[in-house]
């Protein structure tokens, strides 16, 4: 009796299999880089206005803690760039050395501050932080955090700025046409959106 071999089949792919599979995947990749580009423009947008949104919190906190006056400035001494700083006088009578120019330089007031003597301001500056370059600030004014935990607006008048209402104002970060805003109430509720 004879035994028959049987043949194989010959195992692999055709040329014409590896072709389809390529295209698929090239027409699969083409359709989700616009969505990954999206989605990355979108974390990067609510990431820059969490930075924003946790300086904000800091600052009304270490106001209240250290029992001074703080003030964070956007656009300072840079667009996208923005700074929390110890008020230098009275906020009836700042220090003339106390004005945005001045106050935003880490030059001028480094940070950390030179001392800790209590008795020369200001010992609560903080570091100019940045937005990432794509980011940008749409509508600011420059908050002011008192002990009580009050915030209150510059308006442009002389003197003391008034506390902010109930309603509160709000301070937006764009990346194009998107935007996220965080809103801060005179009594200083601050709350991402």
């Amino acid at each position: 009796m004879t035994r028959k071999t049987q043949r194989q089949p010959d195992g692999g792919f055709s040329l014409i299999d590896m072709i389809v599979t390529m295209t698929l995947i090239a027409i699969a990749a083409g359709m989700a880089i616009p969505y990954m580009r999206d989605m990355t423009d979108a974390m990067r947008l609510a990431q820059g206005a969490r930075e924003v949104e946790r300086e904000l919190q800091t600052a009304r906190l270490k106001a209240v803690t250290s029992n001074r006056v703080l003030r964070v400035r956007f656009n300072c001494p840079a667009a996208g760039q923005y700074r929390t700083v110890e008020l230098i006088g009275t906020p009836a009578v700042p220090a003339p050395a106390d004005d945005a120019n001045n106050r935003c330089s880490p030059g001028v007031y480094p940070y950390p501050a030179p001392d800790a003597d209590l008795m020369t301001l200001p010992n609560h500056d903080g570091p100019v932080r940045y937005l990432h370059p794509s980011l940008s600030f749409g509508s600011v004014t420059t908050l002011e955090f008192r002990p009580g935990g009050t915030v209150h607006a510059n308006t442009g008048a002389a003197g003391a700025w008034p506390q902010l209402s109930t309603s509160g104002t709000a301070i937006t970060v764009t990346k194009g046409s998107s935007t996220r805003s965080i809103t801060v109430n005179g009594i200083g509720k601050i709350k991402l959106q």
